[in-house]
Formats: structure tokens, sequence, C-alpha cells
């Protein structure tokens, strides 16, 4: 694994670090839908995405969820550093978008690291500046935009993380991670079909305006 790890943070770490997380990081992989962390878990290790995708998501009182963020290839979950560092329980749910795989590191060492690597330091620091303006993205969506184009917003969102313009998701799905119902979902998807911006289809959507 030491050469995928290379390919994907091989311009972000130095070869030493790079050995240090293949020796010490444990390697999973994670099938699509499976639930990495749900709120309330007391988090032990930090995930580096090797190749995949995962959705972060928060959950009412009602257990109604809406969608924050995804991360790729190349990332970590800051709400996951927080939780690691602080040693307090998650506030988020992390989903698996795609079949996943991930390299977990231990959090002692995501300490000792940050004072021995400059590299790691401007890793962790990179990703609470893109989680941070990715929080702020989603907010100004909820805030901003209407939920036909949030709608749209999140189906080409979802296309890219899934690098497929086809993506497999059933309506009820959406209405879950933008906290509304399926039937103004599928009202929408109809019009946005009729605008020429997706093709619905049995099983799938298509989006056309990428």
């Amino acid at each position: 694994m030491i050469d995928e790890l290379k390919q994907h943070y091989g311009y972000l770490f130095e070869d030493e670090l790079l050995q240090e997380i293949n020796n010490i990081g444990t390697y999973k992989d994670i099938p699509e839908g499976f639930k990495l962390i749900n709120i309330g878990d007391y988090i032990k290790s930090m995930p580096l995405l090797v190749s995949g995708a995962i959705k972060i998501l928060r959950e009412d009182e009602n257990g109604d969820e809406l969608i924050l963020y995804f991360i790729e290839q190349g990332d970590t979950c800051a709400m996951t550093l927080s939780c690691c560092l602080g040693s307090s329980k998650s506030e988020i749910i992390a989903i698996a978008e795609t079949d996943t795989k991930l390299i977990m590191i231990p959090v002692k060492k995501m300490e000792e690291w940050l004072g021995k690597y400059k590299s790691w330091q401007r890793f962790i620091l990179q990703s609470y500046h893109d989680r941070m303006s990715e929080l702020l993205e989603a907010i100004d969506t909820i805030a901003f935009l209407k939920l036909d184009e949030r709608l749209f917003k999140y189906l080409k969102d979802k296309a890219m993380v899934n690098h497929n313009e086809t993506i497999h998701v059933t309506h009820q799905e959406i209405a879950q991670d933008l906290h509304t119902s399926r039937v103004v979902i599928s009202r929408l998807l109809k019009t946005l079909e009729i605008d020429g911006k997706i093709e619905l289809h049995r099983n799938n959507i298509k989006v056309l305006d990428l």
C-alpha cells in the first residue's frame, strides 16, 4: 500500500512521514453506504482517504439528516480532528458515498506528528480551512438558495465526487439529505428535467449541466 499512499499523499508529505503512516496506519476497505461514524461516538483515530468519497451529515433531535459536505481522496475530516484532539463525542454522521479505502491514524500519532512534521501541520491546518469553507458554503446554500437550486447543486456535487454524471440515488435518499419530503423532491426533479438540466431514469439520475 505504500505505493498507493505515495501516489495520493506523496506531494504533501515527506518520505519519512509516509513510511510512518504506512507502518502505523490501519488500512480499511469500506463498502458504499456503510456508516463509519455516528453522533455520540468517541473517535479514536482519524481517516485519510486513499480512494472513494464520504458524506458528512448532521442530525436533528427528530432523527432528520442534513448533508454538510463531501470529503474525497487526499482529504480528511476536520470534525473528526476536533473530536480526536479534544477527546469529545462526535457531532456528525459519516457515511461512505462510494466504496472507499481509508488509512486510520491513531490519535496519539496525530498529536505527535503536529510537532514533528511541518508537512503534517500544514495538512491539518489546510483541512480545517477547507472544511470550514465548505461549512460556510453549506450555510449559504441553506440560507440563500431556493430548494430547487439546492437540489441541483446537490446533484452536481454528488456527480462530481462519484466521477460520474449518472448517479444512483432514490428520491427518498435525496429528501433525507436535504431535510425535506420525497414528494417535494420528486416534483422539483421533474421540473429540472423539463428545464433540460437532468434526465430521470428508473433507478438513476443523469446530470446534463455539469
